[in-house]
């Protein structure tokens, strides 16, 4: 059975850093014989189908695979459908009444708990908030994500030390949703 996902690469096309051109990106993803494979931006987002792999291997491979090719290393999650519509569906923030620049989700390679936030003074950062989700956070930022406190402190070494955590904004979010639906 061929199930569709995607994979969220951390870090690239940023800043003029790790640069990773799509239509390469496609090409290296095909080599690994993933089928229907699409990109979405130039800021690491790629859906695929694919038989064989869970998330992770599929993680893992695609991690190999552009590090041959690219020669450098960048962090990939892989997620599926289900996943993300329940990530979507879940949102404990009014996303249908906030604009999509307000909300982000930052999507983790493993579960967290909420003792790696413990340290950060919720109530100083308001009226920004977050809250935890499976393998995820959502985070409400009212002036955008460029200009949050909240965001800064959610992404310190120490808060996120040993996972993989990238985010995307909820137009990406729902994006990607849209894309990985079985047809």
């Amino acid at each position: 059975m061929t199930t569709t996902y995607a994979a969220l690469l951390r870090g690239i096309n940023v800043g003029g850093n790790k640069k990773v051109p799509m239509a390469e990106l496609r090409a290296v993803m095909q080599t690994l014989e993933y089928d229907d494979v699409r990109t979405y931006l130039q800021s690491g987002q790629a859906v695929f189908a694919s038989a064989h792999g869970d998330e992770e291997s599929l993680a893992g491979e695609l991690r190999q695979a552009i590090e041959k090719r690219f020669g450098f290393t960048v962090d990939v999650i892989v997620r599926d459908h289900a996943y993300l519509k329940a990530i979507a569906e879940e949102c404990p923030f009014p996303a249908a009444d906030l604009e999509p620049k307000q909300l982000h989700v930052t999507y983790y390679s493993e579960p967290v708990d909420a003792e790696r936030f413990a340290g950060i003074d919720r109530a100083a950062h308001l009226p920004e908030d977050f809250t935890l989700g499976d393998r995820a956070l959502y985070l409400y930022a009212p002036d955008g994500l460029g200009r949050s406190r909240l965001a800064e402190q959610l992404s310190k070494p120490r808060i996120n030390k040993g996972l993989i955590a990238t985010s995307r904004n909820w137009n990406t979010v729902l994006k990607l949703v849209e894309m990985t639906r079985p047809v």
